[in-house]
């Protein structure tokens, strides 16, 4: 990284500096926070390091003084810091606390890959997730959702079984799932998010561009993956079989963990979704062969409440 605090005092060596620097540099020394300093460090500084690195102290109290107020500084984004190098004063730059919240969102974000997810999830947190005055099942959802990141942060490289939500329209179930992936990805984890239907309907125009297999490979070699909506729309027997089912097969024969969120429970998914072509032919092998890796995947979660959707 660029030497900040060299790159400032070659600012101020260029300019034609008169006589009231002079005072400026001595207000500089006897500022409170820069006081603090020298006796904290007193034993460490060299005799003549006041007379030294007068325009160390200047450059820290101007700086850090635009940094409060708001001003453009010479380095936006970033404070002074008084240092002792070699029984010399320094200033260093270092990151304010906005740039470093900036920045922990930033790679939070980096560890949450949505795909065609709604915005919402991005602030997502089980402290926001309303459980008041609620059905138990929705605090069973919540504890369940807990114990999840806590089991697997503690053994990640034991099988977790994930979870499968399911209840009505507008009760939480896809927020659930960003609070998850989001307190994971403070803990350093990484999370796929994908709502399903979207994603199917991606599939079948990734035919004509021969990236099925990619993009399939992709989703399915997540560390942590979500799957949300199930069974919203009506499946195809080759998104059913060859993409869906090629998910789950791997992530069943690598152990690992996979969420689910849908309407139905895994039974209604099994007898009214997944068996059912769009031929209107039952299918029930082949749906009894996907909800064989489902149920080893997850389990059941009913997550209760009123629909919370804006009407």
């Amino acid at each position: 990284m660029q030497d900040l605090g060299k790159s400032m005092r070659d600012l101020l060596n260029r300019q034609n500096l008169n006589s009231d620097y002079q005072q400026l540099i001595a207000n500089a020394a006897n500022d409170g926070e820069v006081q603090s300093f020298i006796q904290t460090h007193q034993t460490e500084l060299a005799d003549d390091a006041l007379e030294r690195n007068g325009s160390k102290l200047y450059e820290f109290v101007s700086q850090r003084d635009k940094v409060r107020a708001g001003a453009q500084v010479f380095a936006p984004g970033y404070e002074p810091q008084l240092v002792v190098s070699d029984h010399y004063i320094e200033v260093t730059y270092v990151p304010t606390e906005a740039t470093l919240l900036a920045q922990k969102r930033t790679l939070l974000k980096k560890r949450v890959h949505a795909v065609s997810m709604p915005k919402m999830i991005e602030q997502a947190s089980f402290s926001d997730y309303d459980v008041v005055g609620e059905e138990q099942q929705r605090s069973d959802a919540l504890r369940q959702a807990m114990q999840f990141v806590a089991d697997y942060s503690q053994k990640p490289r034991v099988f977790h079984q994930g979870l499968y939500f399911y209840g009505n329209f507008g009760v939480g179930k896809t927020y659930l799932l960003g609070a998850i992936a989001n307190e994971l990805a403070t803990l350093g984890y990484q999370s796929t998010l994908m709502h399903f239907p979207s994603f199917a309907v991606e599939m079948k125009r990734s035919i004509g561009e021969n990236s099925v297999a990619k993009k399939v490979d992709a989703i399915k070699q997540a560390p942590i993956l979500m799957i949300d909506d199930i069974g919203a729309d009506s499946m195809s027997s080759w998104v059913r079989d060859e993409v869906l089912g090629v998910i789950l097969e791997y992530r069943m024969q690598e152990e690992l963990p996979t969420f689910f969120t849908s309407n139905f429970s895994m039974q209604l998914l099994a007898d009214q979704h997944l068996s059912i072509n769009q031929r209107g032919e039952t299918e029930t092998v082949k749906a009894d062969r996907l909800m064989q890796r489902i149920r080893f995947l997850s389990h059941e979660v009913l997550v209760a409440g009123p629909n919370r959707r804006p009407q």
